[in-house]
């Protein structure tokens, strides 16, 4: 069962992608995700689009216990409690989102790529400048590939609130 902490984390993330707000995410929900973060950055919207659908697809096909074409936040969550058991999965799911963030090709997440992933995210301007020097845990300036990947598994994955995944969507809410 899902911690408390695992809970607050994945409805984070659940509340910014349901975006008319009523309580399932579908493929509608990740298209918007994908044609906000084109807005905020033009030229890639296929590569966006395959990739948020893509990520959908797995959702939907690993949680959607009723098959009605919609998660539920607790659909979900059932499949974040097996997920510290599938590092692999959830290392896969990192590869495919850190492709989506590196928007220059240069096999690193800048603080400028990352804030424009929160913002699409987000739907909005987020000021992420005191959260990125807790990700980049080497303190070079930007994410390589396996810090990300690390970052990813501890917020889908893990279940330690001093962890600097757990930022990776930006700050819980209380």
């Amino acid at each position: 069962m899902a911690s408390d902490l695992q809970r607050r984390k994945v409805k984070s993330v659940f509340t910014a992608m349901d975006v008319d707000s009523d309580g399932f995410l579908e493929e509608r929900d990740f298209q918007a995700l994908a044609d906000r973060w084109t807005a905020l950055r033009s030229g890639d919207a296929q590569l966006l689009s395959r990739i948020m659908l893509g990520w959908w697809q797995t959702l939907l096909s690993a949680s959607d216990t009723n098959r009605d074409d919609k998660v539920t936040l607790d659909e979900v969550l059932l499949v974040v409690d097996q997920l510290p058991d599938m590092p692999d999965a959830v290392v896969g799911t990192a590869a495919a989102m850190f492709e989506a963030i590196d928007a220059d090709r240069d096999g690193y997440v800048s603080a400028s790529e990352y804030r424009q992933m929160i913002e699409a995210w987000n739907g909005k301007a987020t000021d992420t400048d005191s959260i990125f020097p807790a990700l980049d845990t080497d303190g070079d300036g930007r994410l390589s590939r396996a810090e990300f990947s690390t970052l990813w598994l501890e917020f889908w994955a893990g279940d330690n609130a001093d962890a600097p995944g757990t930022l990776v969507f930006g700050p819980l809410a209380a």
